[in-house]
């Protein structure tokens, strides 16, 4: 099936992928200036995420899977490539797959590494919003906060919330095969996989998703890569300063 995504500008394909819980539309203030540029940015749903379909199935293969799938439809023979954190691992696995599709790849805040499973209180508290009983997003963001403390953390979240129809809400996300298959989200590039193109991984300078020992890991699969820091910045580095990420991306890919 088609992935979901909203296309802006024209000229080069430019895809951005979203981190786990997120959307294609969290990028679009950065997207919209990506396109001045001169690029086709297009902001992609992952499956089981935002307007994308849903199904049991969900991994890094059948992430790639997607993307290859895309790529097809709209006729993309090479792209510039950017993922965050569940992104940048998709991101990762495609261009090792297909580097003849990709001709820059961008990393936002994740290595090649295996990370342990650590979204549970998350998944916990959106399993816990009874539709049935809250009509506002206010009281949505009530629930979650008894699970999530972090008001920027909770709106990131609430953004799945949707009218489903008249006077209902619901979650875009599909929430059981999230739940099951969470453990994937973490799982390590292949060994076997690698990518020896331009590969820019950015990190933010409080977050400890990139760690300096992993850059030999980083290095060794992605020989022709460079790791550079945004300051002020935790694991949402785009959101957080946007002006930084946005020159580092510029410079790269221009």
């Amino acid at each position: 099936m088609l992935l979901h995504s909203k296309v802006i500008g024209e000229g080069q394909p430019f895809i951005i992928l979203h981190g786990f819980l997120g959307m294609g539309d969290n990028w679009r203030t950065l997207a919209k200036q990506f396109s001045v540029l001169g690029f086709e940015l297009h902001l992609v749903d992952q499956r089981n995420h935002g307007r994308s379909f849903h199904d049991p199935e969900f991994n890094y293969d059948a992430l790639a899977s997607d993307l290859f799938y895309y790529c097809k439809h709209y006729s993309i023979k090479s792209c510039i490539l950017l993922g965050h954190s569940m992104g940048g691992k998709t991101a990762m696995h495609f261009a090792a797959l297909n580097p003849e599709l990709v001709s820059k790849l961008i990393i936002a805040d994740i290595a090649p590494k295996f990370y342990p499973v650590h979204h549970d209180l998350i998944l916990e508290g959106l399993t816990s919003l009874d539709f049935k009983n809250i009509e506002t997003r206010k009281k949505a963001d009530l629930e979650l906060s008894h699970y999530v403390q972090d008001f920027d953390t909770r709106q990131f979240l609430l953004k799945n919330i949707f009218w489903k129809s008249k006077g209902l809400l619901g979650l875009r996300i599909n929430l059981s095969a999230l739940r099951l298959n969470v453990s994937e989200v973490g799982e390590a590039l292949s060994p076997s996989l690698s990518y020896a193109k331009e590969t820019l991984f950015l990190r933010g300078d409080k977050s400890e998703y990139i760690s300096l020992q992993d850059e030999a890991l980083i290095k060794l699969q992605f020989p022709n890569s460079s790791i550079k820091s945004i300051t002020n910045s935790g694991h949402w580095l785009h959101a957080e300063n946007p002006i930084e990420f946005y020159e580092n991306v510029c410079s790269f890919i221009t």
